[in-house]
C-alpha cells in the first residue's frame, strides 16, 4: 500500500506542478497564447474522454455489470456536478479585457484616478486569490482520482496523471494572470499558481488514509467507474467550452480527436510494455 501511495503522490505532483507551467506562460510572454491554450485544452479533452469511456467506464461495465457500472458512473457525474455548482471553475482572462483595463488605468493615472487604480488592482489581486482557492478545490478530487487509478494499476494512474497535467496548464494561467497584472510580481504569480496545484497530492494523502488498505474488487471497479463520470463531466462541462472559445470549434474538435488517438495508442503501448500485474 505504501508503494502505491508513493506512486500516486509522484503522479499527482506531475499533474499539480503543471499549474506552474501555466504560470510560466504568463510571466515569460507578454500575453499567453490563448489559441495554443485552446488547442491544449482540446487535446486534453480527447485524452479525458478516452480514459472516461474507453477505459474506466468500459472496465466497470464489464466487471460489475451494466446496471451497477452505470450507477457508479453517474454517481461520479452527480458528485462533480455538485462541486462545480458550488465552486465554479474560473477561466483565463481574455487579453483584450486586460489591455482595456490597462488603458483605463493609464487614463486614470493622467487625472486624479490613482486611488481608483490602486483599488482596482486590489480587486484584481483578490480575484486571483479566489481563483487559486477555486482551482485548489477542483484539484483535490483530481488527486483522489489519480490515487484510485494507481490502485487499479500503473497504466490507469499514468494516463489519468497525463490528462490532468495537460488540463492544469491553463488553470495555472487562470491563477497567474490576474495576480501578475495586480502585483507586477512574477514571483507572486508563479508562487500562487504553484500552490494551487499542491491540492492534488493533498487529495492523494487524504484519500490514502481514509480508504482501507485492501478494497473489495467490486467497490474498486465501481469507484473507478465513478472517476470516469467525474472526468467525463469535467471534460464536457469545462474543458470543451474553453477549447471552443480559445481555439475555435473546428480546430478544437480536431485537437480532441488527436488527443483520443494519442490516448488510445498510449493505452495499447502501455499494455504491451508494462508487466501484466501492474496493469
Amino acid at each position: 500500500m505504501e508503494s502505491q501511495v508513493l506512486v500516486a503522490l509522484a503522479l499527482s505532483l506531475v499533474g499539480g506542478l503543471s499549474t506552474s507551467l501555466g504560470a510560466l506562460f504568463v510571466i515569460i510572454n507578454k500575453a499567453p497564447n490563448l489559441n495554443m491554450l485552446g488547442l491544449l485544452q482540446g487535446f486534453a479533452a480527447g485524452l479525458m474522454l478516452s480514459i472516461s469511456f474507453l477505459d474506466l467506464a468500459h472496465n466497470a461495465l464489464n466487471s460489475i455489470g451494466f446496471l451497477k457500472g452505470n450507477l457508479w458512473f453517474f454517481a461520479g457525474v452527480l458528485f462533480f456536478a455538485l462541486v462545480v455548482n458550488f465552486i465554479p471553475e474560473p477561466t483565463v482572462v481574455p487579453q483584450s479585457e486586460t489591455d482595456k483595463n490597462k488603458k483605463q488605468h493609464e487614463s486614470e493615472d493622467e487625472g486624479s484616478g490613482k486611488d481608483m487604480m490602486k483599488k482596482h488592482r486590489r480587486q484584481v489581486f483578490f480575484s486571483g486569490i479566489i481563483t487559486a482557492v477555486g482551482i485548489s478545490l477542483h484539484n483535490f478530487p483530481e488527486g483522489m482520482a489519480v490515487f484510485l487509478g494507481s490502485i487499479k494499476g500503473l497504466r490507469v494512474g499514468l494516463n489519468l496523471a497525463l490528462a490532468i497535467a495537460l488540463h492544469n496548464i491553463p488553470e495555472g494561467v487562470a491563477v497567474a494572470l490576474p495576480v501578475y497584472f495586480a502585483t507586477n510580481s512574477k514571483w507572486q504569480a508563479f508562487k500562487l499558481a504553484t500552490l494551487s496545484g499542491f491540492a492534488e497530492p493533498l487529495g492523494v494523502v487524504v484519500v490514502a488514509y481514509l480508504f482501507p488498505s485492501s478494497l473489495n474488487p467490486e467497490i474498486l471497479e465501481g469507484l473507478l467507474g465513478s472517476v470516469g463520470g467525474v472526468m467525463a463531466f469535467l471534460t464536457l462541462h469545462e474543458m470543451l467550452p474553453l477549447a471552443f472559445d480559445y481555439a475555435g470549434q473546428k480546430q478544437a474538435v480536431k485537437a480532441v480527436f488527436v488527443g483520443m488517438a494519442f490516448m488510445s495508442a498510449s493505452l495499447y503501448f502501455l499494455e504491451i510494455s508494462l508487466p501484466e500485474m501492474t496493469l
